[in-house]
């Protein structure tokens, strides 16, 4: 600190930026792009969640989200998950019910008069998926916008890590869907935002009063002391500054995702120390700040509390008219959900894997050239950690070391749990990019600053920054960078978003026009296996288990179900056809006692159907119904090695078309009675029946089952 002017910037960029100022050419606005392509991409990501996007990355999109807050305000027939039983529930229902139940209700309130006007529902399954991703999709920006600010505070270039952003199949898939790690994406940057926002007002404040008590110190005359004392005690006070708004926004992130405990860990900790080492600002401020944090971080976990433990009935207004109230009346679900997760045995039963699962897999898998790329420079920060080359390390106080603690310390907790997904790690998405974008691109066509070596951001600040690079090099790489970040992340974004399980949402559509035309003496029965369960609540049908009253004869009756969903998971197919027929048995029962007509379907994907020779059920046909395109189950690849065996075979091969082919007739015992796929010796060109049959495997079969 001294007395010159004072920088709104790191101390380790103080002297870059200035350069940067003096050295930049008339030219440069003439090569920059601006923020064209980048308003392209926001409208591309828009246009994309309306299509809709078909593909079905996680079940969690649904369950953990829309179909509770659907059920509730609708009063739907759906499957509650386990995470939401009433006597261990492992997930808060506040931030649900406020994101996606307000939309929800609006659109209940003009439901009637819609449906009037129109003479049909409104909540058709298109509404019932799209509202819900379009908040979502809002939320998604909230990482832009907090990105940009974050580079305008500190002088940054935002035009190429805005562009990665759009670009990155994160935020434009996953970030647009009703997953709980997209909303905890947009707290981490909001979070990220405000203590970046809070260290450089420290920096500032703290220079201003060196700059002030130098200048007082050094003053003779009375006036100008009083002055200049004045001026000292009319700094803002940044000490506590956006305490309350940090510390709601990490208790909400933790009833969101618990995990949110390992993300806002470098963030609270930078925003806790921040100007400690100054006589400014010493141990006492950060003792104050922990105080004053956790104080102001009571006031939402009450109410997150609250809220819980009235939704899930654990305290009623009785026993609190009554007074019996005690401890065991208070839902705490981020500590059910680690309590839970604590156990093994518990993981096991969703997934174990090796430690080293989020580095080496999921971080590739999501950020691929970037994630990389984030990889090196942590492996190399590391290193020169390891040897003490302490001035090869960003500044303990910096913007740098705070995006880098920021993607460092979440991956190395999460990491420490068997249990790992690449959804899990996407909070991280902002200091990732923060740091490395300009490594694949910079439309600034300078060096991005990055803590390789001390050289890079020390020594090279009057050569690197104020020079414009070689144009034999530097463009052709990062030329080659960017074409292959924009193909991987198309391929991705096309693969997530339409093609895994992208035959879920398209057979849902297809059951609820099935039901709209049935007779209400009708029930359908849904076989699934080796796909994700269907969201029910895009179904819209009303609640069989809640009585409802009736005002004309005063009493209370029950609706009858319509609609049973029997997922079977990856079982054998044996197993699958024994549920069948029980299935089929028992609803030929219940129609000749009740008079009740059923439909009996199974969906699987068409990647199996060509291999079921195992199956016996004398007393069952299948007619295919519907076939939806794309469909792809990583619990059924398709047949690939088939493929390569057709191909190198001299016959040549074509599949039935769905006009010529007969049904799959049960009854004769035939041992290939479940085959959808079926070869024939033609004189077609081998390449077209090659193609139809690897197509043919992308796709979800439905098939009507008849005794």
């Amino acid at each position: 600190m001294g007395s010159e002017k004072i920088n709104p910037r790191c101390q380790d960029t103080a002297n870059d930026n200035k350069d940067e100022k003096k050295s930049k050419p008339k030219k440069f606005k003439s090569k920059n792009p601006g923020l064209g392509v980048y308003w392209i991409l926001v409208c591309l990501r828009i246009v994309l969640t309306l299509i809709p996007q078909t593909g079905y990355i996680h079940p969690d999109e649904y369950f953990q989200t829309v179909e509770i807050v659907a059920g509730d305000v609708f009063d739907l027939e759906v499957e509650r998950p386990w995470e939401f039983n009433v006597t261990f529930p492992i997930r808060s229902i506040l931030i649900p019910k406020i994101i996606y139940g307000i939309p929800y209700i609006v659109l209940g309130s003009f439901t009637p008069d819609l449906s009037y006007i129109l003479g049909w529902d409104v909540r058709t399954p298109y509404i019932m998926l799209i509202l819900p991703r379009l908040v979502a999709c809002a939320l998604s920006f909230v990482t832009d916008y907090c990105l940009y600010k974050i580079c305008i505070l500190y002088g940054q270039k935002f035009r190429s890590r805005l562009l990665i952003l759009a670009t990155s199949y994160v935020p434009v898939i996953h970030g647009t869907r009703t997953l709980t790690n997209s909303l905890e994406m947009a707290l981490m940057s909001v979070l990220l935002f405000l203590v970046a926002d809070c260290m450089i007002m420290s920096d500032k404040v703290i220079d201003q009063e060196g700059f002030l008590d130098r200048k007082y110190s050094s003053s003779s005359k009375p006036v100008e002391r009083t002055k200049l004392y004045k001026m000292r005690a009319a700094l803002p006070s940044h000490s506590l500054r956006r305490c309350y708004p940090i510390a709601s926004i990490v208790v909400a992130g933790v009833f969101n995702r618990p995990t949110f405990l390992a993300f806002s860990l470098a963030p609270v900790f930078f925003w806790l120390q921040r100007g400690i080492s100054s006589k400014y600002c010493g141990i006492r401020a950060f003792h104050l700040r922990i105080l004053l944090f956790t104080l102001s971080a009571v006031p939402t976990l009450l109410i997150f509390i609250l809220a819980d433990s009235f939704y899930y009935g654990h305290l009623t207004w009785n026993e609190i008219g009554m007074g019996d109230v005690s401890l065991a009346n208070f839902v705490v679900t981020p500590f059910n959900f680690l309590l839970y997760n604590s156990r093994e045995s518990n993981l096991a039963h969703h997934g174990l894997h090796p430690r080293v699962t989020h580095m080496f897999v999921n971080i590739p898998l999501l950020y691929n050239v970037l994630g990389f790329t984030g990889i090196i420079a942590v492996s190399n920060f590391l290193i020169r950690a390891s040897q003490a080359r302490w001035r090869e390390l960003p500044r303990a106080q910096s913007l740098m070391m705070l995006m880098t603690a920021s993607f460092l310390i979440p991956v190395m907790l999460l990491s420490l749990v068997p249990h790992q997904e690449a959804r899990f790690l996407i909070p991280i998405t902002l200091p990732l990019v923060f740091l490395h974008a300009q490594e694949i691109q910079d439309l600034d066509t300078k060096p991005a600053l990055t803590y390789r070596t001390h050289e890079s951001i020390q020594d090279k600040k009057k050569s690197a920054l104020n020079s414009q690079p070689s144009t034999k090099t530097v463009p052709k790489g990062s030329r080659s960078l960017m074409n292959l970040w924009i193909m991987i992340n198309c391929l991705l974004a096309i693969f997530f978003g339409f093609v895994h399980q992208g035959g879920v949402y398209p057979l849902t559509a297809h059951l609820k026009e099935i039901m709209r035309k049935q007779t209400k003496t009708q029930v359908i029965h849904l076989v699934t296996a080796f796909m994700y369960p269907i969201p029910q609540s895009l179904l819209v049908q009303r609640n069989s288990r809640q009585k409802y009253f009736d005002p004309v004869t005063k009493t209370k009756y029950l609706i009858a179900r319509k609609f049973y969903a029997y997922e079977l998971g990856s079982e054998s197919f044996p197993d699958v056809v024994h549920v069948i027929k029980k299935i089929v048995h028992e609803a030929e029962a219940t129609k000749n006692k009740e008079h009740l007509n059923y439909s009996v379907y199974l969906a699987l994907p068409s990647s199996l159907v060509d291999d079921q020779s195992n199956f016996q059920a004398s007393d069952l046909t299948f007619t295919r119904d519907s076939v939806f395109y794309p469909h792809m189950s990583t619990e059924a690849l398709p047949q690939f090695t088939q493929m390569s065996n057709i191909l190198s075979t001299s016959n040549v091969y074509h599949l039935y078309n769905e006009t010529d082919q007969p049904d799959i007739d049960t009854k004769s015992g035939g041992p290939a009675y479940f085959q959808n796929v079926k070869l024939k010796q033609t004189s077609e060109d081998s390449l077209t029946g090659q193609l139809l049959y690897f197509l043919k495997q992308f796709s979800l079969s439905l098939y009507l089952v008849k005794i």
